[in-house]
């Protein structure tokens, strides 16, 4: 296989940008932006998640067995490249952005135009990130988005031509 056509045809694959969240019954928190991110099923509601294994949120939902998606919005560019540094607990903030504990224990970033908070309901463990599935059990809008809900999104492209995450 030839290495760049991979890695071209992979960065074809178009991502929403998300940060991830979980903690844990001890105060732990992990925050990360994410973007390998899909919804896997209508009835139950379910969606999948790639994270990295030897990450701190991978070992918070493996304890927690919850995360939560905070949905990023247009104009939020300063938010994702918040969260791909470790993050800080402060009080009420991660890395300087006010959250709330949702009815998971996962942190509710309150910025974020959208949640979606699940506990998971399977792994798979296989290569440099797992694929967590997981049931939605509670979501909220901070504002409905204006027209189509999917064009209210941040992109991974709308980070600029030099960031990609794949290939």
């Amino acid at each position: 296989m030839d290495p760049n056509a991979k890695k071209t045809a992979l960065r074809m694959i178009p991502y929403g940008l998300y940060v991830l969240t979980a903690g844990n019954k001890g105060g732990q928190v992990a925050a990360a932006t994410v973007n390998w991110v899909t919804q896997a099923s209508f009835e139950p509601p379910l969606v999948a998640i790639g994270v990295k294994a030897d990450s701190h949120a991978h070992a918070l939902i493996k304890e927690n067995k919850a995360f939560a998606l905070n949905v990023l919005g247009k104009g939020q560019q300063a938010l994702a490249f918040t969260f791909f540094k470790p993050a800080e607990l402060k009080g009420d903030r991660i890395s300087g952005e006010p959250f709330r504990p949702g009815a998971t224990g996962s942190p509710i970033l309150t910025n974020a135009p959208a949640f979606i908070e699940c506990t998971l309901e399977a792994a798979v463990e296989k290569g440099d990130h797992s694929v967590f599935v997981g049931k939605v059990v509670e979501v909220g809008l901070s504002k409905p988005p204006d027209g189509r809900a999917d064009d209210a999104t941040l992109w991974l492209k709308e980070l600029g031509d030099k960031v990609f995450y794949g290939g």
